[in-house]
C-alpha cells in the first residue's frame, strides 16, 4: 500500500513539473505539425525531432519520435532532451537550469507530502494564495527553492499551509535606514533603549552572510523573540499576510510584509535590491494616484526599513492590507489562484466572466492611459473581490516593484509589458480554464467586447494583430539574462480571430 501511494506522488509530482516545463519549451523551440489526433505534435528546433503531448492548457504524458514509434519519456527524461534541444537550438550550454527543472519537481513532491498532513486555512483568500502547486504556467522550474534541502524551506512554504511567527530583531538606532511609514513594526514588540524593532523571516536569517553575523556580535543586532502572531506566506513566498497584528494598538488592521530571500525563485534571486528601493516612493505615489478615485485599489507599499551595513538582506517592506480599500462585504481572491482552482473557487460561467472582465480590465488600462502607470498585472499580482454570490466586483493590483512608469520606458515599450502581463499572462489563462471548465465556451468575444469599449490608440491594433507579445521564459534563463529582462516571441492572437 505503501508503495502504491509513493508510486501515486511521484507521478502527481511529474504531472505537476511536467506541464509548465511542457508549455514553455513548445512555445519557445517547437513548431507544431498539423495533423489528426488527440495528440498534438511539434517538432523541434534543435534536431527536428517531434514530440507528442495529450491536453493543451497543462499538457502531458510527452512522447517522442524515435525508430518508427512514439516513446513516453518522464520528467527526467524530459530535461535531458529539453538540455540538448536548447544546446543545439542556442549553442550554449546550461548546467544551472536543469538541476532547477530537477529540484523543482522534487520541491512539488515534498508539497504533496506535506499538503496531505497539512490543514488548509479556513479564509477563502488565504486558501487561494497558498493553492499553487504547478505554478507559473509558462515557467521551466517554477517551483525551485534554491537546491536546498526540504527542511530549510518547508516550514515556511504557502503550498503546504505554512503559517509561522516572525522572527524580532532590535537593530541600533544609528544603523537604521528608512524611508515612508513604516510605523506599523513598531507595534510588532518592544526595543530595548537605542534600538528599534526589526522583523526578519526566519527562513531569510538562515541566509544571510558574515556582515550579519557580525553585526550580531558587535550589538548592532540583538535578537528579541518571535511575534505573538502568526503570518502567513502567500504565493510570492517571500511576501507574509498578517491579518491582525496588534488589536489593541493604533495600528490595527491587516497588513502585508515583504522580505529579502538570497534563493532564485522563478527568473531573478528574490531580494529587495537596493535600486527597487530607492525608486520605490515615486514609483508608489503614482500607482497610488492612478487609483485614487478608481473603483480598483492600489496597495500601497508604505515604507521599507533596513540596516545600512545589510541594505538589502534585512530589508522589509510594508504593504497595505486589505482595510480600508475592499469593498462592503466583498472577498478577495488571488487570480493566480483562480487558474489552479481550491476549495469554494468562485470561478464561474459567461456572465461571471464578463463581470470579471469589467472588474480588472478597465482600472489598469485607465492606470495606463490616464497616468502613464504600467501595472505588472499578472496573475500573481492581482486580486479579484468577490460579493457573496461569487461574482467579481473589484479589482485590487500590488507589488509596485513591478510597476514602470512613461516616459521612464516608452509608450510602446509600456504598452507590449502591459498587453503581456495583462492579456498574455492574465487573461489568456483564466479564459483556458473557463474553456476547460465549460466545454464549447468560447471567453474570448467578451475580451474582445471589453477592451474594444476603451478608446485608447492601441487597442485597435490589439485587436487586429494575428499575434501577441510572449515572454520567453525558458531562453531567458538558459542564456542567464538578469532576472528582469523580458524578451517576447510572437504568440496567435485569439482576440483577431
Amino acid at each position: 500500500m505503501e508503495r502504491v501511494h509513493l508510486n501515486s506522488l511521484s507521478a502527481a509530482a511529474d504531472a505537476h513539473a511536467v506541464a509548465p516545463l511542457l508549455n514553455c519549451f513548445l512555445r519557445e523551440v517547437a513548431e507544431p505539425v498539423p495533423g489528426p489526433g488527440e495528440r498534438r505534435v511539434y517538432r523541434l528546433h534543435g534536431t527536428g525531432r517531434l514530440l507528442r503531448v495529450l491536453g493543451e492548457r497543462l499538457p502531458a504524458e510527452p512522447e517522442v519520435r524515435a525508430d518508427g514509434t512514439w516513446q513516453r519519456v518522464g520528467h527526467t527524461e524530459l530535461v535531458k532532451l529539453v538540455a540538448e534541444e536548447l544546446r543545439r537550438h542556442t549553442g550554449l550550454s546550461n548546467h544551472e537550469l536543469p538541476a532547477e527543472m530537477i529540484d523543482s519537481r522534487d520541491t512539488v513532491a515534498a508539497l504533496l507530502t506535506a499538503r496531505a498532513r497539512a490543514t488548509p486555512p479556513e479564509d477563502l483568500y488565504l486558501r487561494s494564495e497558498q493553492r499553487l502547486l504547478t505554478g507559473h504556467p509558462y515557467h521551466p522550474a517554477p517551483k525551485a527553492r534554491g537546491g536546498g534541502p526540504a527542511a530549510a524551506w518547508l516550514p515556511y512554504a504557502p503550498e503546504a499551509h505554512a503559517r509561522f511567527p516572525l522572527t524580532l530583531l532590535g537593530l541600533r538606532e544609528d544603523a537604521v535606514v528608512e524611508d515612508g511609514d513604516t510605523s506599523a513594526l513598531d507595534a510588532f514588540g518592544e526595543a530595548p533603549p537605542g534600538y528599534r524593532l526589526l522583523p526578519a523571516h526566519p527562513w531569510q536569517l538562515d541566509l544571510v552572510g558574515r556582515e550579519v553575523a557580525e553585526a550580531f556580535a558587535d550589538g548592532r543586532l540583538i535578537r528579541l523573540g518571535t511575534t505573538g502572531f502568526d503570518a502567513w506566506p502567500t504565493a510570492a513566498i517571500r511576501t507574509l499576510y498578517v491579518p491582525e497584528c496588534a488589536p489593541e494598538s493604533a495600528s490595527a488592521g491587516d497588513l502585508f510584509l515583504k522580505f529579502s530571500l538570497d534563493v532564485r525563485i522563478t527568473n531573478d534571486i528574490r531580494r529587495l535590491w537596493r535600486h527597487d528601493l530607492l525608486k520605490l516612493p515615486r514609483t508608489d505615489a503614482a500607482a497610488s494616484r492612478a487609483f485614487a478615485t478608481s473603483p480598483a485599489a492600489w496597495l500601497s507599499d508604505r515604507g521599507y526599513r533596513t540596516a545600512d551595513f545589510a541594505f538589502e538582506e534585512l530589508a522589509v517592506l510594508v504593504r497595505d492590507g486589505f482595510h480600508g480599500h475592499l469593498l462592503p462585504g466583498a472577498t478577495p481572491i488571488l487570480a493566480a489562484g483562480l487558474v489552479e482552482d481550491f476549495e469554494g473557487s468562485p470561478l464561474g460561467d459567461a456572465a461571471w466572466w464578463e463581470a470579471y472582465l469589467r472588474a480588472v480590465v478597465p482600472p489598469a488600462l485607465a492606470a495606463f492611459a490616464d497616468h502613464g502607470v504600467v501595472l505588472e498585472a499578472h496573475l500573481q499580482n492581482t486580486l479579484v473581490a468577490v460579493d457573496t454570490d461569487g461574482i467579481p466586483v473589484q479589482a485590487l493590483f500590488r507589488d509596485a516593484e513591478g510597476v514602470k512608469l512613461l516616459p521612464d520606458v516608452s509608450r510602446e515599450a509600456g504598452w507590449e509589458r502591459l498587453v503581456y502581463t495583462l492579456v498574455v499572462n492574465h487573461l489568456c489563462e483564466i479564459a483556458a480554464a473557463l474553456a476547460e471548465r465549460h466545454p464549447g465556451f468560447d471567453p474570448w468575444p467578451a475580451v474582445h467586447r471589453e477592451l474594444a469599449r476603451h478608446d485608447l490608440p492601441e487597442i485597435p491594433a490589439l485587436l487586429s494583430s494575428p499575434t501577441l507579445p510572449g515572454k520567453t521564459n525558458l531562453l531567458l534563463r538558459w542564456m542567464g539574462a538578469d532576472g528582469a529582462d523580458a524578451r517576447y516571441l510572437p504568440l496567435p492572437n485569439p482576440l483577431a480571430g
